[in-house]
């Protein structure tokens, strides 16, 4: 067995797009795990979705053998980590799995927001940090620039930053030596009890839930009994083994390796990242540190287009269920749309790749509703209640106050576009708690906003604002009082459940009125007139009108007494007024898609 001395667990951190996947191509290629004819681009993202958007959404390992130039051949254990800042628990899980850190600057655009905070929690963790700086070979490349932001903003000595481009694998020789040289091996002992951290997990439809672990402390075979920390559920170990992008079987892992097991657990969920696996017969004194139960903070409803597919739709969520432990689920309905799903996500992002893979992977056509987020509700009672569905929203009457969640939102900016952003931040309800200049052209904004305002539209509208320049990066921090109301939305004064939305009072009117447009434009018109309302309670604040298909009742009336003509035009508006008491306005598909798709504008 491969003595611990020679061990190297690193990540590789970075800014979205600053090219981490790319660096961890150039590394595997480096290392002969797959022959050329082989290789394709971002080889550790395997999903569809991940290589058209260029993001990591699940984090990978491999283990990657390298012979230094001292002569000694060394495992290099790279634990990748996803980009977004969605995924921020499964990027302290990786980096606490390791003893060093790859610091990616990119030369064209310098240290951005994720940068920072990345690096914080690597120091956080006591890791070696290398600095990188990728794309020396684009035009727009500045390294003398980018050499003095990691001085400045990372308080790191760029004199040691490491020359690279990713694409063209120039400088990866002196990396590995770096990486050998500067980060300390693992420390541990294989004599102790087991303690071992789980940082991911992915599900093998043969075999069951395979666990991706790092041990800190003594070892792991087969036929071993091994216990999670955080339930106390017991398994037995039917196989272990290392990453080397297939799963490779070995006899034993032990202190300070990165590898996986296989133990016969069957769903996903009984498994959670950041727990510690420790041995059943020889259990250690107390689990790692910083273990925490990953809570939803945007939830929607998943309704299928066609209402027959329902079990079709929950077939596909138990099975995305299995390779994602994040995603929660409960049974919905709604008088609109039939039977369904209220869905828990980790960010916007996180609904937008299951919508994406529910559509490709499971071939579902779904609808989904506004997103919300989780509001705090205290009640005259003295009861307190958290409601995120609109459906479970409390009579007016019986509340007292409401609070909903709020962000420290850090937003680094070329200061020309300062103005255009803290003009959106305001119109955000964002309040400024910290603005410094980082150097003559670059400025980092702080500031508190709902976590509501920025579910819209917010991402968007920030790099378009910035023409793309401007980094955005958040953390949830507390709650904070609200004026909250409940839109509804009235078609020929009925409610439709299904467009129903939690709103800051004073945007209710902007937002009423933007749905009863869309509304207006996407219903086919019938033979009687269709009001559109929107209403906070009995209240209507908005409204628009589809106007009638009228027929021409006179048309064969030639000449005549006026009150011929009269009497065919009342005889028409009494049709018309009893067809609209009993007449059923059908809201079709399209006119869902058009008020929850489109962005506001």
């Amino acid at each position: 067995m491969t003595d611990t001395s020679l061990f190297r667990n690193f990540c590789i951190i970075a800014h979205i797009d600053h090219g981490k996947s790319t660096l961890a191509d150039r590394l595997i290629q480096k290392g002969r795990l797959v022959e050329d004819r082989n290789f394709q681009n971002q080889i550790l993202d395997n999903m569809d979705i991940e290589r058209e958007r260029g993001i990591t959404i699940k984090s990978q390992a491999v283990t990657i053998p390298y012979t230094a130039a001292d002569g000694k051949t060394y495992e290099l254990n790279l634990v990748d980590t996803p980009g977004h800042v969605d995924f921020s628990y499964e990027v302290s899980r990786a980096i606490y799995s390791c003893e060093g850190a790859l610091l990616l600057v990119d030369a064209t655009q310098g240290v951005q927001a994720q940068t920072l905070s990345n690096m914080y929690m690597a120091l956080e963790h006591d890791l070696e940090i290398i600095p990188v700086i990728n794309k020396i070979d684009m035009i727009a490349a500045d390294i003398p620039m980018a050499k003095a932001q990691i001085d400045k903003d990372l308080g790191l000595d760029s004199r040691e930053a490491l020359l690279v481009s990713a694409r063209q694998g120039t400088g990866i020789d002196e990396l590995f030596e770096a990486i050998v040289q500067k980060i300390p091996p693992p420390s541990g002992s294989p004599e102790s009890p087991l303690t071992a951290l789980i940082f991911d997990c992915h599900y093998d439809p043969y075999r069951g839930v395979v666990v991706h672990l790092r041990l800190f402390d003594g070892s792991v075979k087969k036929g071993m009994k091994i216990r999670f920390m955080s339930n106390g559920s017991e398994y037995e170990v039917e196989t272990v083994g290392v990453f080397k992008l297939a799963l490779v079987e070995t006899e034993a892992l032990k202190a300070g390796s990165v590898g996986y097991i296989v133990a016969g657990i069957k769903t996903v969920s009984d498994v959670r990242v950041g727990d510690t696996v420790t041995g059943a017969a020889f259990p250690c004194q107390a689990p790692l540190p910083g273990f925490r139960e990953v809570k939803p903070v945007v939830f929607s409803s998943i309704y299928p287009v066609d209402s027959n597919d329902y079990e079709e739709l929950k077939t596909s969520l138990e099975k995305l269920k299995l390779n994602d432990a994040s995603l929660v689920y409960e049974k919905d309905s709604s008088a609109a749309l039939g039977f369904g799903f209220r869905c828990g996500f980790l960010g916007l992002l996180h609904l937008e790749v299951i919508q994406e893979r529910l559509e490709r992977e499971f071939d579902q056509s779904v609808i989904f509703t506004a997103p919300s987020v989780k509001y705090k509700i205290h009640l005259r009672n003295g009861e307190e209640r958290f409601v995120d569905n609109p459906m479970e929203y409390p009579d007016e009457g019986l509340i007292e106050s409401a609070e909903e969640p709020y962000i420290r939102a850090e937003i680094i900016t070329p200061s020309s576009y300062l103005g255009n952003i803290m003009s959106l931040c305001l119109e955000k309800r964002g309040v400024q708690t910290n603005m410094s200049y980082l150097d003559e052209k670059r400025v980092e904004l702080v500031y508190d906003m709902p976590l509501s305002e920025v579910l819209f539209d917010f991402y968007d509208r920030l790099k378009s604002t910035s023409r793309g320049y401007a980094s955005f990066d958040y953390d949830i921090t507390e709650y904070k009082m609200t004026d909250l109301a409940k839109l509804d939305i009235l078609l020929n004064g009925k409610q439709v459940d299904a467009l129903s939305q939690l709103v800051f009072k004073e945007k209710a009117y902007d937002r009423a009125r933007m749905v009863c447009e869309r509304l207006r434009d996407e219903i086919p018109r019938q033979q009687f007139k269709i009001p559109i309302q929107g209403s906070i309670g009995s209240q209507i604040i908005a409204r628009e009108t589809v106007n009638p298909l009228r027929k021409d009742v006179l048309a064969k009336c030639y000449g005549g007494d006026i009150t011929r003509k009269r009497k065919l035009l009342e005889k028409q508006k009494e049709g018309k007024k009893r067809m609209r008491m009993v007449g059923d306005v059908e809201l079709p598909q399209s006119a869902f898609l058009a008020v929850l798709k489109t962005k506001e504008e």
